[in-house]
């Protein structure tokens, strides 16, 4: 049951507290032109599911931006810098194609690694923004207890989700989230990440779904196809700049085109 929960790790979260948190001070002449919109790169998370993420790839598609949903290595449950890797060969890819620069949208643990990437391989200046879905960016208890309980059932990947992990700790230094246009979304009711605000990032615009949306009941495997998420990530990804949402059905709206 803790190997499943876990595993739901990789979700997307849609939140509606929009918090500007204090990240550090980036030159914005050296970030990529917000108004040039390139592909969108979708991470799974733990486990590496390709499937919670494509009815979400088909909507941003939909709008007429390319859209992948990366095949992570092995199973998803390995070390997050193979993840990151894959990530970064990515956006080589797309860059070396002739895209201005791309959007990455992370869904549970696969914010996480997006974070890792932008700190890691200058992300700030190859990513023109990153919305993350119910990312335990502060780690999440589910994962610190598989590892103290059931060592067997938690793997690496499981590991550096933790509370406390060398890998949050760093994502924490680098401030990552006030290195480029960055939107966090959770929900309230996720009880895979927790506690929930463990998606709330430094430097973010952090959003609680259910202060968007107060009567919404969303669990973590539910992000990526919720609509109000959906809508949230298509704002966030477009290039009007990040703003408070205040209207639930307009966000449901936006996700049925």
């Amino acid at each position: 049951m803790l190997l499943a929960a876990v595993v739901a790790v990789a979700a997307v979260v849609v939140g509606v507290r929009w918090v500007v948190g204090l990240g550090p001070s980036i030159d914005p002449d050296s970030r990529p032109d917000q108004a040039a919109l390139g592909p969108v790169l979708l991470v799974p998370g733990y486990g590496g599911s390709r499937e919670s993420l494509g009815a979400l790839a088909a909507r941003i598609e939909a709008t007429g931006r390319e859209a992948e949903v990366l095949t992570l290595a092995g199973d998803g449950t390995g070390d997050l810098a193979a993840q990151v890797e894959v990530l970064d060969e990515a956006v080589d890819d797309r860059l070396a194609a002739g895209a201005p620069s791309v959007d990455v949208v992370g869904y549970s643990a696969g914010g996480v690694v997006a974070g890792l990437w932008v700190a890691r391989a200058d992300g700030a200046a190859r990513a023109r923004r990153v919305v993350t879905l119910g990312s335990p960016l502060n780690g999440t208890t589910v994962a610190a207890a598989g590892a103290a309980s059931a060592p067997d059932a938690c793997p690496v990947a499981c590991r550096q989700l933790a509370p406390g992990s060398a890998e949050l700790a760093e994502l924490a230094r680098a401030g990552v989230g006030g290195a480029l246009p960055w939107l966090s979304i959770w929900t309230a009711d996720d009880q895979t990440v927790t506690p929930p605000d463990s998606a709330r990032l430094a430097g973010a615009v952090n959003v609680e779904l259910q202060s968007v949306c107060a009567t919404s009941r969303v669990a973590h495997s539910g992000l990526p196809t919720d609509q109000a998420v959906t809508g949230l990530v298509l704002r966030g990804i477009s290039a009007d700049p990040l703003a408070p949402p205040t209207d639930c059905a307009a966000l449901r709206a936006a996700a049925t085109g």
